[in-house]
């Protein structure tokens, strides 16, 4: 079957079709005589299984290790459930510094809530940050990646 029929049965551009041949997530077809690709169902089979991979959360390098063990007629169960363990791992230690970072910003907006707007007479200088940074200076501190700058982040910076 020609690459668009791939496609279609795939749910994948022809460009990352191409792109998985070209990275060897795919082996190359066999070619027509009018130089066309041929692929066969395994090939349907083998997209199929990249791209629900993927949509777990695995990296094309981890689906790459899985089928070079598949390749060698290795069970691919451990390999995958240790994949899965490290992701778990990382998204627990995402979780744990978001809460945090959240933590730190609901006190943040409590003690900003408690300041009276007619202390504000500095127009360089926020006093919601000015108290963060004063609170900060006397002992208290807002865990690192609590007062880590966000903006590139898309986070609202607090004012």
């Amino acid at each position: 079957m020609r690459i668009g029929d791939v496609a279609r049965q795939t749910g994948l551009t022809t460009t990352t079709i191409r792109y998985y041949e070209a990275i060897r997530l795919l082996p190359s077809p066999a070619r027509a005589p009018n130089g066309y690709r041929d692929y066969g169902p395994e090939a349907v089979q083998q997209l199929r299984f990249v791209r629900d991979a993927q949509d777990s959360g695995l990296a094309l390098s981890e689906v790459a290790s899985i089928l070079e063990l598949r390749g060698q007629g290795e069970s691919t169960c451990h390999h995958v459930i240790e994949l899965m363990e490290r992701h778990l791992a990382d998204v627990d230690r995402r979780i744990e510094r978001l809460r945090a970072r959240r933590d730190a910003y609901a006190g943040l907006i409590a003690r900003a809530e408690g300041l009276d707007p007619a202390d504000c007479t500095d127009p360089d200088r926020c006093q919601t940050i000015a108290a963060t940074a004063d609170h900060e200076h006397h002992g208290a501190h807002m865990p690192p990646h609590a007062r880590h700058d966000d903006s590139h982040h898309g986070a609202p910076r607090p004012t």
